[in-house]
């Protein structure tokens, strides 16, 4: 029987566990798990438990097997209808099995599809839209005239919509730039916690269906964000940058403002994009901080530094 879904490491009787790469397999050994799930590359180390489920895509598996498990489980359930303490305006317009918790705001005009859920004290603008089945936990904040498709999650302190970071230097001070665009989020996206997608200046910030934002993620105005494409904790993307399909950046990476991602590019922890890249592929780099001039001349230096090693090689012969 199992009754419990456990690190492999930590496994207890009862437990099922995976294991999804060879750098892995040794814990095979030494688990105490009652089954396991492993790629076919590791069922043979695997024979030894009782259990065993062989998949080709051993994390594809546990992830659906975690939906399986909270649903039989953990179920959430909410019931449908508007609390109280809700403030919800007339010409709002809600779908069936709408359920909106204590002390929520739901603008004028607003829309809420079917089976939308808000959380206690989520705030939903004028003319803003939500689509069926989305879910907004506490505290989140979808200003006027932003719209979020079907099936997205959208965690705890959230803020859509905000005014995108737009002034104009006069005479030693800031003038600030009316942010007039909005914010338009596609289906499946989840969101987390305090993450900021600020609204554009004229036209409107996108980010496309199945994106996956981790918590505290600023998005600037103006940016597009292409579908699937997935961003870890901390990550900052400057006002007015285009990110492909199916890209990834790492926790903490920054991205310019007004640059380009190719579809499928990989961006490593902590990295600074300082240019536009057209090509797929894994990119990596922090440079020191340094006055500009200065690293800028370092920064051309560096990228010579392969060619003036072999230079150096071949001066070094006898």
């Amino acid at each position: 029987m199992i009754d419990r879904l456990s690190p492999i490491e930590s496994a207890a009787a009862g437990s099922l566990a995976f294991v999804s790469h060879a750098r892995f397999a040794k814990s095979l050994s030494v688990t105490n798990a009652s089954a396991v799930i492993v790629p076919p590359a590791l069922a043979a180390q695997a024979q030894h438990i009782a259990g065993r489920i062989v998949v080709d895509d051993v994390y594809h598996y546990f992830a659906h097997l975690t939906q399986y498990w909270k649903r039989l489980f953990a179920p959430v359930s909410v019931a449908s209808g508007i609390h109280p303490s809700a403030v919800v305006a007339p010409t709002a317009r809600l779908g069936q099995h709408v359920s909106i918790g204590p002390l929520a705001v739901v603008g004028d005009n607003a829309v809420l599809g079917d089976h939308v859920c808000l959380g206690a004290h989520a705030v939903v603008g004028s003319h803003a839209e939500i689509g069926a089945y989305t879910q907004f936990h506490p505290r989140v904040t979808l200003l006027d005239g932003c719209t979020v498709g079907q099936r997205c999650i959208v965690h705890s302190g959230a803020v859509i919509g905000a005014d995108g970071f737009g002034f104009a230097p006069h005479e030693g001070a800031w003038v600030k730039i009316e942010q007039l665009g909005h914010v338009v989020i596609g289906d499946d996206v989840e969101i987390g916690a305090n993450t900021c997608i600020d609204r554009g200046a004229l036209d409107d910030t996108v980010i496309g269906n199945g994106v996956k934002l981790d918590n505290l993620v600023q998005i600037g105005h103006n940016v597009k964000v292409g579908e699937h494409t997935a961003m870890a904790g901390c990550v900052g993307v400057a006002g007015s940058a285009v990110i492909g399909s199916h890209c990834t950046v790492g926790g903490g990476a920054v991205v310019l403002g007004h640059l380009t991602l190719a579809d499928h590019v990989h961006i490593s922890a902590a990295s600074v994009v300082t240019r536009s890249l057209s090509k797929p592929g894994q990119y990596s780099g922090v440079f020191p901080l340094d006055d500009n001039a200065s690293w800028e001349k370092n920064a051309a230096t560096l990228k010579q530094l392969h060619a003036l090693r072999d230079r150096i090689k071949k001066l070094e012969q006898p």
